[in-house]
């Protein structure tokens, strides 16, 4: 991998550009890591007190009611953020979609079952649980590093 900085007082903000032939795994680390460093913090709501929200801190986000979740240790926080908007912000090695209404810090699972319907069912540190649709299932299983060839 080649690397190149150009330092220049004219320039009025930063820019990062990746030239890749393709998106292999060491270019998503370095993606994710920009984006990261991007989201430091969300804003959450509990009536009118806005509370300052660390994303690590996050467990997972989920709809209720037309409006997006945010789960921590402390309590639930409503965010202005759509699902789609958080997807795109928080870095793809630490957050992934469970399904439709549901986004999970990989950090915060705890073990997980399979249902007899072919979706998983989810635990968190925490003790609560969440479903994976069918749909994301081996998006998760690739990001917990299970769909290994068996002659690996």
């Amino acid at each position: 991998m080649k690397v190149s900085l150009n330092i220049d007082g004219d320039f009025k903000e930063t820019k990062v550009t990746i030239e890749t032939p393709k998106l292999d795994e060491s270019v998503q680390e370095l993606l994710d890591y920009i984006k990261g460093r991007e989201t430091e913090f969300l804003v959450g709501k509990v009536g009118e007190m806005q509370h300052i929200l660390q994303p690590s801190d996050i467990h997972y986000f989920h709809t209720e009611k037309e409006a997006v979740i945010a789960v921590t240790t402390s309590g639930s926080y409503k965010l202005k953020e759509k699902l789609y908007e958080l997807e795109e912000l928080l870095p793809s090695n630490k957050f992934i979609r469970l399904s439709k209404s549901v986004i999970a810090n990989l950090h915060e699972l705890s073990r997980f079952e399979a249902s007899f319907n072919g979706t998983l069912c989810v635990h968190f540190k925490s003790g609560a649980k969440e479903y994976v649709s069918r749909t994301y299932v081996n998006s998760i299983k690739d990001a917990l590093k299970m769909n290994r060839r068996k002659s690996e």
